[in-house]
């Protein structure tokens, strides 16, 4: 079953370009939300990480704070 994954990132992050590479490079489809120019999205982030800083990846339930790329692996089934 295919987790949904959803990264909030700001167009200047260098970890933000990370992860989404790291993604598409795996074919594995995902959700961004721009935080610098969506206030909602922004807020929902901080409300679901507790901080503001980029990128918050969600992976169905589980959270991210920062592009931890053997937690991202495992996550969505990747051998890092």
């Amino acid at each position: 079953m295919e987790k949904n994954i959803t990264i909030y990132s700001t167009p200047t992050c260098h970890f933000c370009q990370m992860a989404k590479e790291f993604l598409t490079e795996h074919s594995i489809p995902y959700t961004e939300h721009n935080v610098a120019s969506d206030l909602e999205k922004r807020q929902e982030m901080i409300e679901k990480s507790g901080q503001m800083g980029v990128p918050v990846i969600m992976v169905g339930d589980d959270l991210i704070v920062g592009f931890d790329k053997e937690k991202l692996s495992s996550l969505v089934g990747i051998a890092a």
